[in-house]
């Protein structure tokens, strides 16, 4: 059954929270975890007040439908076998197969994965792909595991929860700490059941696996192409505008780099190593050399380090939180000082937080909007597998601009027509043509 939301069990806070970006909340002296499933919950529901669509419904396609837990028993290293608790939820099927991601991190909870498989739904309705929602995880750091431990547990992965997934099933594809090799293990070991090659079962495979070009860049792309769409709404001129960036992994790096390109200057870098400061602006083609090399934003030439806090309230025209969630809280959000806020993360900003950036005339693309280029280009690669041809970069990018211009737009019009915050109106279109597919196929009772 679905974790009740907010049933959050009361503990203090740890080291391991700050490191791994989970925020907390003081209730009377005590700390609890917020709930990213809650979070997702609040924003459902502030939509679908303004919507006039049958509860029932609302109810019907607001939790998740399916949620899975497994213990996996695997072989390391030295002989001996350790238990890894995964999950992967399903949250809807009614606009075509499960889509979402597998994140192989220390902190993944139950809590967590509803949340994103909620997300994933709304995120491909807004983009108005044929996908459900759905998202996995397994509890470990995949940085302290080696080669081989990390292939034994992703085909264990797959073998334990096998029936789950298929082609028109459910599709998984990288997330935090996994990447292209752990989606080849993936494909293989479905394929081996099969008895036969199957790469439309996952996407974010290696471009000779039959992944697709520019899937590597799809998410950054989106964020810079929904960022670059908002400035022209608030006639922002991006050659002219400053920017810091909270996680430079593959969607802060990209994100960085194609608004670098367009003429925005980041004066403010942040990685889970801490964070640096360059009035004249951070050369982020060499901060992504450098981090290639190092492994880490600390040390760069010519930047000063900072502190990790003051990088989301930096006196900047935009901030993009690219980290992980709950980022952005009642407790820093007075303090910021941009004019846009474009989501790289998935669920960085709490509601409450989001009320006080309204109230403070901040605009924040939402994550179901602004994240949505990967999923996007992981639809293109779907397509592609199943028709067995495949597209050009330029083609990719091409297609992958006209969907985040059309959803950025569709978006902004819900938002304008409702006056509300383009989260709520994102929220409010997802919802929307959900419904409409649930209303045509009727539910099999």
């Amino acid at each position: 059954m679905p974790q009740k939301t907010g049933s959050v069990p009361k503990r203090k806070t740890s080291k391991r929270d700050i490191k791994h970006g989970k925020n907390v909340v003081s209730r009377k002296n005590k700390t609890i975890p917020i709930s990213v499933f809650g979070n997702v919950m609040k924003q459902f529901d502030a939509a679908a007040k303004k919507l006039n669509t049958d509860s029932s419904v609302l109810e019907f396609i607001k939790i998740p439908r399916r949620s899975t837990i497994a213990n996996l028993p695997v072989k390391m290293d030295d002989g001996s076998f350790k238990m890894f608790k995964a999950y992967r939820v399903q949250h809807s099927i009614a606009r075509g197969p499960a889509k979402g991601g597998i994140r192989f991190h220390p902190n993944v909870n139950l809590d967590e994965v509803q949340a994103l498989a909620s997300w994933m739904t709304w995120k491909c309705a807004v983009v108005n792909i044929p996908f459900g929602g759905a998202k996995g995880g397994v509890v470990c750091d995949p940085f302290k595991l080696s080669n081989g431990e990390l292939e034994r547990l992703t085909r264990r992965y797959v073998a334990d929860m096998m029936n789950l997934f298929g082609p028109d099933d459910d599709v998984p594809a990288p997330d935090v700490g996994t990447g292209p090799q752990i989606m080849a293990w993936f494909m293989d070991t479905y394929s081996m059941r099969e008895n036969h090659s199957v790469p439309a079962v996952v996407t974010g495979k290696p471009i000779t696996l039959g992944g697709s070009l520019g899937r590597s860049e799809a998410t950054g792309r989106g964020v810079m192409i929904s960022t670059r769409e908002a400035a022209k709404y608030i006639k922002l001129d991006l050659s002219r505008s400053t920017a810091a960036v909270q996680g430079f992994g593959n969607v802060g790096s990209i994100s960085a780099k194609l608004l670098h390109e367009l003429g925005v200057k980041f004066l403010y870098v942040a990685d889970v190593h801490g964070a640096i400061y360059n009035p004249k602006g951070i050369d982020i083609k060499k901060l992504i050399k450098y981090v290639e090399k190092e492994k880490t934003i600390i040390g760069f030439p010519d930047s000063k380090t900072v502190k990790s806090d003051s990088v989301l309230t930096a006196p900047v025209d935009i901030v993009i939180p690219a980290a992980l969630e709950n980022q952005i809280t009642e407790k820093n959000a007075p303090n910021i000082k941009c004019k846009i806020i474009a989501e790289g993360a998935n669920g960085p900003t709490t509601p409450e937080a989001d009320k006080i950036l309204d109230k403070k005339k901040i605009l924040v693309i939402p994550d179901i909007l602004c994240n949505a280029g990967g999923v996007t280009v992981s639809y293109f690669e779907w397509v592609q597998n199943r028709i067995g041809y495949f597209w050009t970069e330029e083609e990719v990018n091409r297609r992958l601009e006209e969907k985040m211009v059309m959803a950025f737009s569709d978006v902004l019009n819900m938002a304008l027509k409702n006056k509300t915050s383009l989260r709520i109106g994102a929220f409010m279109l997802a919802i929307t043509r959900v419904v409409e597919v649930v209303h045509l196929r009727g539910i099999y009772s």
